[in-house]
């Protein structure tokens, strides 16, 4: 009985971990988005002084 219950609990597992990875690279990815944002402003404004 335990054999055919291991099956469901590793999909039940990784189906609600999924998220939770899924998440963590998306915030990474906003970080890096929002610091390229931040470098770029930042170099119009040293260009852009006299």
């Amino acid at each position: 009985m335990s054999n055919k219950r291991f099956p469901v609990l590793a999909i039940l597992t990784l189906a609600l971990a999924l998220p939770l990875l899924v998440a963590c690279n998306t915030t990474a990815g906003a970080g890096e988005d929002i610091s390229a944002t931040g470098h770029a402003v930042s170099k119009a404004a040293t260009s852009a002084t006299p």
